[in-house]
């Protein structure tokens, strides 16, 4: 069971996003202003950030609302790593049955992370952390893949160093 099933905020939270970055075009904008929305928007969002490509099979942290986040990410390792190496979204539970799960938080118990993906690459990942066992409902996972898509589709501004 999750934390929060409530279809109307889902609906709320991206309109207001797309409100928020209606002619709005630089990248760090763009994600520092969804990392906000995002976090500030739950109550289970305890860490609401992005990681961005930053070298081959590396991402380096990137805009993000929560305590510090680890600074640098292999693709060959933890969460984020397999949702970049992967291109799917990664939805786990519970952090701590996952043999390589990078805790940057000793408090986080359940994560998703969902690649963002342009011209068939991967650029960046948004990563949500809570402190709540299985926090997360299938609502909040359709909500940050189709924030991650409207990021990648409408924005493809990214600067090209992101790309691996």
């Amino acid at each position: 069971m999750s934390y929060w099933d409530g279809e109307m905020i889902h609906e709320k939270i991206y309109s207001e996003l797309l409100s928020l970055l209606e002619g709005e075009h630089p990248w760090m904008t763009i994600l520092s202003t969804t990392a906000c929305t995002l976090h500030h928007g739950f109550s289970h969002f305890h860490w609401t950030g992005f990681y961005c490509v930053s070298a081959h099979d590396v991402l380096s942290v990137g805009p993000y609302q929560g305590s510090h986040g680890c600074l640098t990410i292999p693709f060959s390792r933890g969460v984020c790593g397999a949702a970049a190496r992967t291109q799917k979204t990664q939805w786990v539970r519970d952090v701590h049955a996952i043999e390589d799960h990078i805790a940057c938080s000793s408090t986080t118990n359940s994560e998703v992370v969902v690649p963002l993906l342009w011209d068939g690459n991967v650029i960046a990942v948004l990563d949500v952390d809570s402190d709540i066992p299985d926090a997360f409902s299938q609502q909040d996972v359709q909500l940050l893949e189709k924030i991650a898509q409207l990021i990648a589709q409408r924005y493809p501004s990214c600067p090209s160093f992101f790309i691996r």
